[in-house]
């Protein structure tokens, strides 16, 4: 009887050590098997959402056509203030423009306080124009939590390429959480496509007349290509293209020439196109590298399109909160968790990056506060539908300052205390106010509205009566 009790004993005792041993085992070829995923995410300056080859044959976008094939198009997805420096503050931090008081771009210039490089020390700045006199900051705050700062702490090695336009030098991406910036200035735009790029000379030096598209692509294509380190990273490569001036590159603004566009027009299609080959560049090399299995792309405009925005209404000149300023391409391309020509319809905004970023990179999103947007990798992954609350528009130039979005419906909300309700699902180009037709749903909007306004500390600019 003891014999077969000690028996049973040592039967345990090995089959407790070879299940534990097989679990690690197991354990550590998942874990060996699922390393955090490499980010690259493609900001591009005033790309409208129909400025691409399968939404508009005008263009020649084979790189970013095969991109929104390959995995989820969100054909609803907004910025949260269609304006440079407020789009680029959201996506950053995941706060609203509001919440963080940068409602209009970081102007330069002599008369708004700043030097010839365009730093100040300044605070804010205000608009002659503004009817609400809403003072807007001139940089993005180092207190705010950015991503860079986020995924450095779960272990992603941060590059910035190109384009920040949320502060001088002591703001700069390498004081925001990000180890390495390239081309980056104090501007909002270059000076020329074509060097000297900017005021200040020695920022991106260039003695072979480079375009600058091709400059910054050939960092981005470097840095993939000779990256050694065990760690992930994150690319963030913010295109100036296809911000003004329009200036293409010679080659291709002949190529749209004897297409038969016009001078302006072949210019900004050349710009667009420069940026497509940048974007199959970088996933060239990406796939160069034996890395393409592991490296998620995720690609977004931070407003609308300086042009007409067929089949919207608006753009980045004026009437902005409408949807041709306001809508936005996005596409995000994850291997083996996207299906190919997946298109999604849920409202979703550049305020959800940053907690979609965070839980990409196995975060906690709960541990940052204050985000106004919700984390899109599950509906990213499902492919569903995805309900949330009203998502909001906001900028101080005009008149018309707010949008409220929710469902099928749109609400515009001016400073003098007009009111546009559109069904955005009937009337895709807004062309018809039903607002006094459906009181109820604006009051419903209204009330949502003006809780909002409260919870931003913003609603003594508020025009709603």
């Amino acid at each position: 009887m003891k014999t077969k009790k000690l028996n049973y004993l040592i039967f345990l005792l090995t089959t407790t050590l070879l299940f534990s041993c097989t679990s690690k085992a197991q354990s550590e070829k998942i874990t060996k098997k699922s390393p955090k995923p490499n980010i690259i995410l493609f900001f591009v300056d005033d790309l409208g959402w129909s400025d691409l080859g399968f939404r508009n044959p005008v263009f020649g976008t084979p790189n970013i056509d095969a991109l929104a094939k390959s995995g989820v198009s969100f054909e609803q997805a907004y910025i949260a203030s269609p304006t440079c420096s407020p789009s680029r503050a959201t996506l950053l931090t995941g706060q609203h423009p509001a919440r963080l008081k940068m409602v209009r771009h970081i102007p330069g210039g002599k008369k708004n306080g700043f030097d010839r490089f365009d730093r100040t020390e300044v605070e804010f700045n205000y608009l002659e124009r503004d009817p609400a006199k809403f003072p807007s900051r001139n940089w993005l705050p180092l207190e705010h939590t950015t991503y860079a700062e986020a995924l450095s702490k779960l272990g992603y090695y941060n590059l910035f390429v190109g384009k920040w336009h949320l502060g001088h030098e002591k703001y700069h991406p390498t004081a925001q959480g990000f180890h390495r910036q390239i081309g980056t200035s104090n501007d909002g735009h270059p000076k020329s496509y074509y060097p000297p790029y900017f005021k200040q000379k020695d920022i991106f030096k260039d003695d072979k007349g480079t375009y600058l598209t091709d400059k910054l692509t050939n960092n981005a294509v470097d840095f993939i290509a000779n990256y050694n380190k065990e760690n992930p990273f994150m690319l963030t490569f913010s295109y100036y293209s296809v911000h003004t001036p329009h200036q293409g590159r010679e080659d291709l603004v002949q190529y749209f020439k004897n297409k038969g566009l016009e001078d302006r027009y072949a210019n900004y299609a050349a710009m667009v196109k420069a940026t497509d080959e940048s974007i199959g560049k970088v996933l060239k090399a990406v796939k160069e590298k034996g890395i393409e299995k592991e490296t998620i792309i995720i690609f977004l405009s931070d407003q609308g399109g300086f042009f007409e925005n067929a089949p919207f209404r608006g753009g980045k000149m004026s009437e902005t909160l409408f949807e041709g300023g306001s809508r936005v391409p996005f596409f995000v391309y994850s291997p083996n968790v996207t299906q190919p020509n997946s298109i999604n319809n849920s409202v979703v905004q550049s305020t959800d990056l940053f907690p979609t970023l965070v839980e990409i990179a196995r975060g906690d999103v709960s541990k940052h506060k204050n985000l106004d947007g919700v984390s899109l990798l599950s509906t990213i992954k499902n492919n569903d539908y995805l309900r949330r609350e009203p998502i909001y528009g906001y900028r101080a130039y005009e008149d018309l300052y707010v949008s409220v979005r929710q469902d099928d419906w749109k609400l515009l909300a001016y400073r003098s205390g007009k009111i546009e309700l559109f069904n955005i699902t009937e009337d895709i180009k807004e062309t018809t106010d039903v607002s006094k037709s459906n009181p109820e749903k604006v009051k419903e909007l209204v009330n949502e509205l003006m809780e909002w306004e409260k919870e931003m500390e913003v609603e003594k600019y508020s025009g709603i009566k």
